[in-house]
C-alpha cells in the first residue's frame, strides 16, 4: 500500500511543478550558444501580401487572427519515426514520434511534449476526424499537438510525445527535466539545425512554460496558447473549488494501479478525517469517492480536498520563475477558457510577469473552443517561428503585440498592452429595484436607508432551482467596447459560516422598452436575447486582501490558511470579486447585466458536462440567505474597463 501511495504521491509532485512552475533547474548535460532573439540569417524572402492587397473581408474566425502571411508547401513529403525512445538524464526513457520534411537538409524542430497520449494526435487520426468543432459530440479536447502535416510541409520537424508515468513512457522517479533532455536531445539529431521551439494548448502549453524557465540552450523560442496556471489562484480564483481536475481524469493517460485504500501518513490523517466529515464533500458523491480511497484515483483531486490552502511564499517564487523566460514568447488563450480559469488567468500572468525586454505576444481567440485535432492559426504558428528561425520578415514584430477577439461586434482589435493602456475604468453601481447605474449614491439622501436585497438558495441535496439577484442598466445610448479584466466590489451579509459568490456578466438586448407605471410596461421583457460573457467566483471565506498585489481591476486572495476567515452571520463583509477578462461590443440598446449567485450545477446527471462551460463548483451544504446591499455606505458596484472609440485598433 505504502508503495501505491509514494506513486500517487510521486504523480501529484509531476504535476505540481507543472502547474507552479517553481522546479529549479540542474545543470544543463552539455553548454551550447545562448537563445538568439534576433533572426538568424535570412532564407530566400517570403513576404506577407502589401496593405493594398488585402483581403475584404465580410467574416472573421474567432479563433484564428486576420494573417496575410501564408507560407507555402515547401515540401510535399514526409517521413515518419514512430516509438522512439529518448534517453532521460536518470537514464529513464520516454518515448516520441518524429515527422519530419523528407529532405536532407537540416530544418528547425517544434516539440510538443506533455501528459496527453501522442498516439491522439497522430496524422492518420487527424485525416479521420477532420475538423471537429466544439459543439461536435466527437471533440475531444486532448488532440491538441498541433497540425502535424501543415508544420512538416513548411519546414519543420515535429515531434510529439509523452513524459514518464504517461502513455509509452516508462515510469520512473518524479522529475521535471523531461522536457529539458527531450529539447536538447532533438537539437543534437542530425536532421535537426539546432533550433527547437514548442508548439500545442493547454498541457503543451504548461510544458511550454515549464521548459522556458529552465532554460534549456536549444530552445529557442515557444508559441505556449492555453498556458497552466503559475499562481495557485489562477486555477482557483476566489478559491472556490471546482470540479475541473476531476473530469479531467477521465481521458487522463497516467500510470497507476488502483489499489487498496490504507494508511496515510500521520500528518495526513487529520485532514483526511475533516474532509470526509464535511457536509459539502459529502453531498458529492463522485467527489467522497475520491476522499473514501484515500488517493488511489484521482490523486489531484484528492490532494487539493484534504489542503486547499496555498503555501506562503508561493507568490513570490512563482515572480521569481517568471523573470526566468528569457526566450521570445507567444503565449494567450481564449473567453472559452473563462471556467477552466487556469489557461485564461495563466497566459495574463506571464504576460504580466515576464521581464520587459523579453519579445512577447499575447493573443485571446473567440468563446467557442478551437477544432481538435487542433489546427487553427498554424499560419500564425509558422509565422512566428519563421521570423525567429528562419529570419524571414513576416511582420510579426511589427504589429502591436496584443491582439483579441471581440464579441458582438465579431472582429478583432489589436492593443499594445494588457491591460489596454487606454482604458476607461467604469463604475456601474447596484440600485434598488435591481437596476446598474452610473450615478454614485448621494450623501445624506434616501439612498441611505436603503433596504438589501436578498435570496436563499437551497442546496442541491434539495433543489435544482438555482436563485440570483438580477442586475441590468437601461438600453445603452451608444456602442460600449468593453475589453479588459473585471471586477465586482459588493457588499453583502449572509445568515452562515460560508457561501460561494459567482457573479456572472452578461449582454442582453437588444431592446427598445421602457418601464412606465403602464401595466403593459412595467417590468423588462423576459424574452430578450441574452448572452453570457464571462464569470467570477469568491468563497466569502476567503475575502481577505492583499493591498500589494492588488489593483482595483484584479483583487488578489491569498488563499492561505492564516488568510481564511469563516464570516459571522449577519455581519456585512466587503467582498472584491474578480471576474475574468472579457471583449465584447454592447450595442445600442442592448443592456449590461450582471447576475449574482451562490451556486452552479453539472449539465449531466453524475456530475459529467459539456466543454464551453465546466460547472460544477462545491457549493455550502446549507440553506443560506445572502444579502446585498447598496447605498453611499456599502456602494457595491461593478468596475468595467471601457475602450474610448479612439483606442479602438480594429485589424483588417
Amino acid at each position: 500500500m505504502r508503495k501505491l501511495l509514494a506513486l500517487v504521491l510521486a504523480i501529484v509532485v509531476i504535476v505540481s511543478l507543472v502547474v507552479t512552475g517553481c522546479a529549479k533547474p540542474a545543470p544543463a548535460p552539455a553548454p551550447a550558444p545562448a537563445p538568439s532573439q534576433a533572426p538568424s540569417a535570412p532564407t530566400p524572402p517570403l513576404t506577407p501580401a502589401p496593405a493594398s492587397e488585402k483581403i475584404n473581408r465580410l467574416t472573421y474566425d474567432p479563433n484564428a487572427p486576420p494573417v496575410d502571411y501564408q507560407p507555402p508547401v515547401l515540401y510535399t513529403g514526409m517521413i515518419q519515426e514512430r516509438d522512439v525512445s529518448v534517453s532521460m538524464r536518470d537514464g529513464i526513457k520516454v518515448v516520441v514520434d518524429v515527422y519530419r520534411p523528407d529532405t536532407q537538409e537540416k530544418v528547425p524542430a517544434l516539440l510538443s511534449f506533455a501528459g496527453h497520449y501522442k498516439e491522439l494526435c497522430s496524422p492518420e487520426l487527424a485525416k479521420v476526424l477532420s475538423s471537429q468543432p466544439a459543439w461536435s459530440t466527437l471533440w475531444m479536447g486532448a488532440i491538441e499537438a498541433g497540425d502535424t502535416e501543415y508544420l512538416a510541409s513548411r519546414g519543420y520537424a515535429h515531434i510529439v510525445g509523452n513524459m514518464r508515468g504517461y502513455g509509452k513512457s516508462e515510469d520512473g522517479p518524479p522529475s521535471p527535466f523531461d522536457t529539458y533532455d527531450v529539447i536538447e536531445w532533438i537539437a543534437q539529431q542530425p536532421w535537426c539545425n539546432g533550433q527547437v521551439g514548442m508548439v500545442g494548448l493547454s498541457f503543451f502549453g504548461m510544458m511550454q512554460i515549464q521548459a522556458a524557465k529552465m532554460q534549456p540552450p536549444h530552445l529557442k523560442a515557444i508559441f505556449a496558447m492555453d498556458p497552466g496556471g503559475q499562481y495557485p489562484q489562477d486555477g482557483t480564483p476566489g478559491g472556490v473549488t471546482h470540479a475541473f481536475s476531476y473530469l479531467l481524469g477521465l481521458v487522463a493517460c497516467a500510470h497507476g494501479t488502483i489499489g487498496q485504500p490504507g494508511s496515510l501518513p500521520p500528518e495526513l490523517e487529520p485532514l483526511w478525517e475533516e474532509a470526509m466529515n464535511n457536509p459539502d464533500y459529502m453531498q458529492y458523491s463522485q467527489l467522497y469517492n475520491i476522499l473514501a480511497m484515500k488517493g488511489q484515483v484521482s490523486p489531484r483531486t484528492f490532494f487539493s480536498l484534504l489542503d486547499p490552502f496555498t503555501k506562503d511564499g508561493s507568490a513570490e517564487a512563482v515572480d521569481a520563475d517568471l523573470k526566468k523566460i528569457n526566450i521570445p514568447t507567444y503565449t494567450g488563450s481564449g473567453w472559452y477558457a473563462l471556467t477552466y480559469k487556469t489557461h485564461l488567468q495563466g497566459a495574463q500572468s506571464i504576460w504580466a510577469g515576464m521581464n520587459e525586454d523579453v519579445p512577447k505576444k499575447l493573443m485571446f481567440c473567440g468563446p467557442a473552443h478551437m477544432e481538435r485535432p487542433f489546427h487553427q492559426y498554424a499560419n500564425e504558428v509558422v509565422r512566428w517561428y519563421d521570423y525567429w528561425f528562419k529570419g524571414i520578415n513576416t511582420g510579426i514584430m511589427d504589429e502591436p503585440s496584443v491582439k483579441l477577439w471581440v464579441e458582438g461586434e465579431n472582429r478583432w482589435l489589436a492593443a499594445y498592452d494588457w491591460p489596454i493602456p487606454e482604458t476607461q475604468w467604469t463604475k456601474l453601481y447596484l440600485h434598488s429595484w435591481e437596476r446598474l447605474r452610473s450615478e454614485p449614491f448621494p450623501p445624506s439622501s434616501r439612498e441611505d436607508f436603503e433596504v438589501p436585497d436578498a435570496f436563499v438558495q437551497m442546496p442541491p441535496t434539495q433543489t435544482n432551482t438555482i436563485q440570483k439577484l438580477r442586475y441590468l442598466t437601461d438600453p445603452l445610448p451608444q456602442d460600449t467596447l468593453v475589453a479588459g479584466p473585471i471586477s465586482l466590489t459588493l457588499y453583502a451579509a449572509i445568515d452562515q459560516e460560508d457561501t460561494n459568490w459567482i457573479v456572472v456578466l452578461k449582454d442582453v438586448g437588444p431592446d427598445v422598452s421602457v418601464r412606465t407605471a403602464r401595466a403593459e410596461e412595467r417590468e423588462i421583457p423576459t424574452d430578450l436575447q441574452e448572452r453570457e460573457l464571462t464569470r467570477g467566483w469568491l468563497k466569502a471565506s476567503y475575502r481577505a486582501v492583499d493591498p500589494e498585489r492588488s489593483t482595483p481591476w484584479k483583487p488578489w486572495h491569498p488563499q492561505t490558511k492564516e488568510a481564511w476567515e469563516p464570516v459571522v452571520p449577519g455581519e456585512i463583509n466587503e467582498y472584491r470579486i474578480e471576474i475574468m477578462s472579457n471583449a465584447n461590443m454592447f450595442k445600442e440598446g442592448h443592456r449590461i447585466c450582471i447576475e449574482i449567485t451562490s451556486l452552479d450545477l453539472p449539465n449531466g446527471v453524475a456530475g459529467l458536462t459539456d466543454v464551453e462551460y465546466i460547472p460544477y463548483h462545491i457549493c455550502s451544504s446549507k440553506i443560506t440567505l445572502h444579502e446585498i446591499y447598496h447605498s453611499e455606505q456599502y456602494p457595491s458596484h461593478l468596475l468595467l474597463p471601457i475602450i474610448p472609440t479612439d483606442a479602438q485598433r480594429w485589424i483588417l
